[in-house]
């Protein structure tokens, strides 16, 4: 697969999902779908690995690398589908761009070898002020719960940024779509507790298209292959062109939940925005400079 095209896939893939979040929950409850999404999600995954004759490694590594996936994966859906209810979509993506900033503040806790530089501390101190900018007008975020819909999120990226560390600890070196089936397969039954916890299992009587269709769409790129392109980018891009990912799509996110959600998108939001990117940048200054150079050679 080209490593260009997984990457334009992904930046695509995350900019659309917070929006299918939004519409895929609206005339039900959160918990179904989610748990519908997974459903699908996984039964893809499963469909492409046997038809593509790939392998499900089970040996010691690749299930802790599918626990961490997993766990993390439902930590984080469960908690963006809840808190999707109350913020704007293109919110989401703003707070899931802090995603670099917190997993290079759990790699400093975690992984061997990282050390908090100026610029590294400037970059998450950047990053913050663009969440106070943001905290500052409960209106641009989304309504009267907005608070409550944010600190969901932002709960749901520290358990995303920890699996992510978690799973560059393990190192495990299994195929991107044997870790989609294997994080779904651990995932897909705490999605199930959840509905039933939630919402007794119920099924809604009727479904808009809209909704079916950003069900589906969810299930199938944001479950499968948005995961699946993901993990394989990771594997082969070095951290800071990975996060470029992160300074494309939330502004993206704005711009399509404004013109295709009516979402007002104010002074105070893209504030916000540009410093949390600025302060991703300057967070990855060193490794994006570097893919500069090395492009200048």
């Amino acid at each position: 697969m080209s490593v260009p095209a997984a990457y334009l896939g992904v930046i695509l893939i995350w900019a659309t999902t917070p929006l299918a979040i939004k519409w895929s929950a609206q005339g039900t409850d959160f918990s179904f779908a989610v748990t519908a999404r997974m459903a699908i999600g996984f039964a893809v995954a499963a469909l492409i690995l046997v038809a593509w004759r790939i392998g499900l490694p089970l040996h010691r590594r690749a299930r802790a690398s599918y626990a961490a996936a997993g766990i993390g994966m439902f930590g984080a859906m469960t908690l963006t589908y809840w808190g999707a209810q109350y913020i704007h979509s293109g919110l989401i993506s703003v707070l899931f761009g802090l995603s670099p900033l917190i997993t290079g503040l759990l790699a400093l806790l975690w992984l061997k070898g990282e050390t908090l530089t100026r610029a590294k501390l400037a970059g998450m101190l950047l990053g913050l002020a663009g969440l106070v900018v943001i905290f500052g007008d409960s209106r641009e975020m989304g309504g009267a719960h907005a608070l409550a819909g944010v600190l969901a999120l932002l709960a749901a990226v520290v358990l995303y940024s920890g699996s992510l560390v978690w799973m560059k600890r393990i190192g495990d070196d299994s195929p991107p779509l044997a870790t989609t089936v294997g994080a779904l397969a651990v995932a897909l039954p705490l999605f199930a507790l959840v509905w039933w916890w939630s919402a007794d299992a119920r099924v809604p009587a009727a479904v808009s298209p809209r909704t079916g269709a950003a069900i589906v769409y969810l299930g199938v790129f944001g479950s499968v292959i948005g995961f699946a392109l993901y993990y394989y980018v990771i594997k082969h891009l070095e951290t800071g062109k990975v996060a470029l990912i992160t300074l494309v799509t939330p502004a993206l996110a704005l711009l399509l939940g404004s013109a295709l959600n009516g979402e007002h998108v104010g002074v105070r939001m893209w504030a916000g925005t540009l410093l949390i990117g600025l302060g991703l940048s300057v967070h990855q200054w060193r490794a994006l400079s570097g893919r500069a150079a090395a492009r200048a050679r």
